[in-house]
């Protein structure tokens, strides 16, 4: 099964900038609902390359993990 990562970046400003990767297809549009539930309003959304490949079926398990920039 294909590992999906979502690499989610907040600016000093409160901005906040989300990137799916691994998930095809319409599988991250999933990934996206979830994590405006979460954050909060989407101002801008851009769309990879693997949005337009074919979607792989997967069972998504969401972990977190907390890093900070120094």
């Amino acid at each position: 099964m294909a590992q999906h990562e979502i690499e989610i970046t907040i600016a000093p400003d409160g901005q906040v900038k989300v990137h799916v990767k691994g998930a095809k297809g319409k599988t991250c549009m999933e990934y996206a609902k979830w994590l405006t539930q979460v954050i909060g309003k989407v101002k801008d959304q851009k769309l990879t390359s693997e949005y337009y490949e074919p979607e792989t079926k997967a069972k998504i398990h969401l972990t977190q993990e907390l890093r900070q920039q120094q």
